[in-house]
């Protein structure tokens, strides 16, 4: 089979060409650097005709409103193109329980993007995973003042890139979903823990100090970001990807 990958240079993107090239599949990787413009079209033209499949891997540039524009022009330009090109089956990458957080910007914008593509003409799938292992260190980041890491007890159930990625190429390489397929991690960690945890492998002189107000995620209220019973759960546990990293 043909894929074209779209956003092939970003963290699931680089695992997805290099998953497919491996199961024997024709791969044309497209990105920025690349020249592929997902939002004017540049390039679309391009990658598109002769590929089977589409998988959109493609994020905006930032998480706040204009992620939202960013989406809905992005979804809709690729929509046009990949139907010109005869595209029989596209995915994109989602968030489990995108469609129960719109108070944050983002979380409406992925949601706006599913809506995009289940509403278009080409069969499609939606791969919805849990929040990423690589991201917890980003998420500790931007709640950190001075040695003090802020975060909520938000229940997250965080899953490695390389399973977010193994999953999607299954789905990409099976017949289109028309739905949601929904991934997670092998665990639910409050997310204060999940911080503790993490400077417990990897001290740096921070310490984890528990506030519901803290971050993003403090928004969020209950399981919302934990997958629904009996979403298949992924084989990486944190503790062991964090010691073999």
């Amino acid at each position: 089979m043909r894929f074209t990958v779209l956003g092939a240079s970003g963290l699931i993107g680089t695992q997805v060409v290099e998953r497919l090239g491996a199961g024997g599949h024709e791969v044309v990787p497209a990105s920025l650097s690349t020249g592929v413009d997902v939002v004017s079209g540049k390039g679309l033209d391009d990658v598109l005709p002769g590929s089977e499949v589409l998988i959109n891997l493609t994020n905006s540039p930032a998480f706040d409103a204009s992620s939202i524009d960013f989406f809905e022009t992005s979804m809709n330009t690729i929509g046009t193109a990949a139907e010109r090109a005869g595209v029989r089956h596209e995915v994109i990458l989602s968030i489990v329980g995108v469609d129960r957080v719109p108070q944050l910007d983002y979380y409406r914008a992925k949601a706006a993007q599913e809506e995009i593509l289940a509403s278009g003409p080409v069969p499609y799938s939606i791969v919805r995973a849990t929040q990423f292992f690589e991201f917890v260190e980003a998420i500790m980041d931007w709640t950190t003042e001075g040695e003090t890491v802020r975060l909520p007890t938000t229940p997250v159930q965080p899953m490695a890139a390389a399973d977010v990625s193994a999953a999607v190429v299954a789905t990409a390489t099976g017949a289109p979903l028309r739905g949601v397929r929904n991934v997670g991690g092998p665990e639910v960690f409050p997310l204060d823990e999940l911080g503790r945890i993490t400077l417990g492998a990897r001290p740096d002189g921070r310490q984890v100090v528990t506030d519901e107000q803290a971050g993003m995620f403090a928004a969020i209220a209950g399981d919302v970001l934990t997958a629904p019973e009996g979403t298949p759960l992924a084989p990486t546990y944190y503790r062991e990807w964090l010691e073999h990293r």
